[in-house]
């Protein structure tokens, strides 16, 4: 128990101690004791203070050697201490002041990591995804043998796969609550916007569904148009998916489309019924 309470107590010192030294620090006004101080708490990894120093010396030390360093490591003081919407801006702002340093390059890559780093779960606002991917395309843009090259184009492909989630699941939600035409709309854009996609066939099919529900909760004059998409929808499933797991249902709602239609469409006497008709008269 008595070790305990001296460990503590010696704990408490160096907290102590190291408090008044760094708030000493902060009270000079010795610029290099500043800038000093700054990268050895930086090299200790201790961010926080770091970033402190850096912040208040930085906008003093402009058109310094010391100026270029000390706006790198201030990106980094932000990344990890995970503020990364800040580390990018810093990075960004690096980059643009610093085109010829040994760290563009790298200051470039680390705006990409940051959005992404930023980037929020699918179902959230994704401007800071849409801002990664924009970012990523114009770092492999610009530098194409980069060593980040892989990791760049990894992160777009993870920001666009983001991107793709949202669309999806945005659109089966529609579906899913009734709005109909919504969904139906929203599965086109999906299709339209990521042709590629995995999870095409699934909207595809999703999408015929939507259709059919749409038109057969539609008023009289409408639902002869919009049964005739259903079997547009159905006719291009089948030619994309002719194998596809929901061929059977989409079989059933095709023919359940053309029953209605049938019931549904008035018959107009051919020339020859009329003919006929007047013949017999």
């Amino acid at each position: 128990m008595q070790k305990i309470k001296l460990l503590t107590w010696i704990v408490l010192i160096i907290v102590c101690v190291s408090s008044c030294r760094f708030s000493k620090i902060r009270k000079s006004t010795d610029l290099k004791v500043k800038y000093d101080a700054a990268m050895r708490y930086y090299d200790k990894r201790d961010y926080y203070k770091s970033g402190l120093l850096l912040e208040e010396i930085i906008p003093l030390i402009t058109g310094q050697k010391e100026q270029e360093v000390a706006q790198f490591r201030y990106g980094y003081c932000h990344f990890n201490q995970k503020q990364y919407e800040l580390s990018a801006y810093y990075f960004d702002k690096f980059y643009n002041s610093f085109r010829g340093s040994k760290w563009s390059e790298e200051a470039r890559f680390m705006v990409v990591k940051s959005l992404v780093e930023s980037s929020p779960k699918y179902n959230l606002d994704q401007k800071s995804t849409t801002d990664a991917i924009n970012s990523a395309q114009s770092f492999l843009n610009n530098f194409g043998n980069s060593t980040y090259y892989e990791q760049a184009s990894g992160a777009m492909k993870e920001m666009r796969n983001k991107l793709e989630k949202k669309g999806f699941e945005n659109a089966k939600l529609y579906h899913r609550i009734g709005y109909h035409r919504a969904a139906v709309v929203a599965f086109g854009n999906f299709q339209k916007n990521f042709p590629d996609s995995d999870l095409n066939e699934d909207a595809s099919y999703l999408r015929i569904e939507s259709q059919y529900d749409y038109a057969l909760q539609s008023i009289e004059t409408r639902k002869i148009e919009r049964l005739k998409d259903v079997i547009g929808y159905y006719e291009n499933f089948v030619a994309a998916y002719p194998k596809s797991k929901y061929l059977k249902s989409a079989q059933n709602m095709h023919q359940k489309t053309i029953s209605t239609l049938k019931e549904n469409v008035p018959v107009v006497p051919t020339n020859n019924s009329a003919e006929k008709a007047t013949i017999k008269n």
